[in-house]
């Protein structure tokens, strides 16, 4: 009986064994960019294993941040605003000065930033070998172990999948007149005509990836060169990249340097330029005084607030 009853706990243990190894089988990531997601929440890939990309990159505020500069290991603050990662699978420039061509080279370099996550790529990769989740997984996917080439693929693929098409303007084009106000037909008017943006804030993600000056550099207070440090050119000095404005209200607040809390700001901002920053330099010919009145105001931000997300 006592022999019976051992075999019997035997089997039930190999059982329970089995299942649970095959419990955690499934628990892999299939794909790359499941793995993504997960090294896009994965705090390993930080110095101190404090901060993910998905730190500064919050979904609840559409993968962008909520404070003007951004805080990275050791309570380190950035010095320019976190842009959405959403709405990039058509992008060809990253980050505000276009220092990175692709979404794999740009995925890499948060991860080495010292004032980001402060991690040599050597020392990250060790770590996601060593970590024997990551290691099967890495070679479940890719065929190998960890590398820069793949972890930076695996990121890439995850971001691509941050796309946003489901909104209140996307109904209204495709023609269901419902789907927005009268007064955000007004503001679409106005986007396109007199307030300009749409000189700037053209295509499917509204932007033509292009470099601007719009006023905010003087070379005191607002000193950040932008695009010069990158090009050493020195009519690109005070020049930024043009960001996207879908999920626009969700991914305040705005500018470089996050120097304004809301859409009515910024409205308010290119209505007229001057008064904010009177002593700007090779500011855009486009840059100017608008005369919007304080209704086509209001109608302009009720445009901008069509281009959210459904969620």
């Amino acid at each position: 009986m006592k022999k019976h009853f051992i075999i019997l706990f035997t089997l039930v243990c190999v059982i329970i064994a089995c299942s649970q190894s095959f419990k955690i089988e499934e628990e892999y990531p299939k794909t790359k960019e499941e793995l993504g997601k997960l090294l896009f929440f994965e705090p390993i890939l930080s110095l101190d294993s404090s901060v993910s990309c998905a730190s500064c990159h919050q979904p609840n505020h559409l993968f962008a941040d909520t404070t003007p500069f951004s805080k990275g290991v050791a309570g380190a603050f950035g010095h320019r605003n976190t842009p959405s990662a959403a709405n990039m699978t058509s992008r060809n420039i990253f980050f505000w000065d276009g220092r990175a061509q692709s979404l794999e080279e740009q995925a890499l370099m948060p991860i080495q930033n010292p004032i980001e996550m402060n991690l040599q790529l050597d020392v990250a990769i060790n770590r996601l070998r060593n970590n024997a989740f990551y290691s099967k997984s890495f070679k479940l996917i890719y065929g190998n172990k960890p590398d820069s080439a793949s972890l930076a693929n695996a990121l890439a693929s995850f971001e691509r999948t941050l796309e946003t098409t489901f909104t209140p303007f996307d109904l209204f084009m495709d023609g269901d007149s419902s789907a927005i106000s009268s007064s955000a037909m007004r503001g679409q008017v106005i986007f396109n005509e007199k307030g300009n943006c749409f000189d700037c804030h053209f295509g499917p993600d509204f932007t033509g990836d292009e470099f601007k000056n719009i006023g905010l550099f003087n070379g005191e207070h607002l000193n950040d060169s932008g695009r010069y440090a990158i090009s050493k050119k020195l009519e690109d000095i005070g020049k930024f990249k043009v960001p996207g404005l879908r999920n626009v209200a969700f991914t305040g607040p705005y500018m470089h340097n996050g120097m304004f809390s809301t859409l009515e700001e910024v409205v308010e901002y290119y209505n007229n330029p001057d008064f904010f920053v009177p002593n700007h330099q090779n500011r855009d010919s486009l840059i100017k005084p608008l005369g919007l009145s304080p209704e086509e105001v209001i109608d302009l931000v009720a445009f901008l607030k069509t281009l959210n997300h459904i969620q």
